[in-house]
């Protein structure tokens, strides 16, 4: 089945949101030393599962939707990569 523009659309608008979340408990932690893990946590699963969708849906999508899509995982992945090293 190829990816529709609609869906790479919405899975874009989902990883923008899931980053937007991502960010905000990076900085709070960024912030303080104790900061809210469960949240932190949280926000971890739902980039990873973000990074998940982008993955299965790159494998129907056109040469142009799939260069959109690796934009958006190399935004995700840099975000998880600074919220692991964050965590000490």
């Amino acid at each position: 089945m190829m990816a529709t523009r609609q869906s790479v659309k919405q899975c874009i608008e989902q990883c923008e949101m899931a980053l937007e979340i991502a960010m905000h408990e990076y900085k709070d932690a960024s912030a303080q030393e104790h900061y809210n893990d469960v949240g932190f946590s949280q926000s971890q699963s739902v980039l990873e599962e973000a990074y998940s969708q982008i993955e299965d849906l790159a494998r129907s999508a056109n040469a142009e939707q799939r260069e959109e899509l690796q934009r958006m995982r190399r935004q995700i992945a840099q975000m998880q990569n600074q919220m692991v090293l964050i965590k000490h």
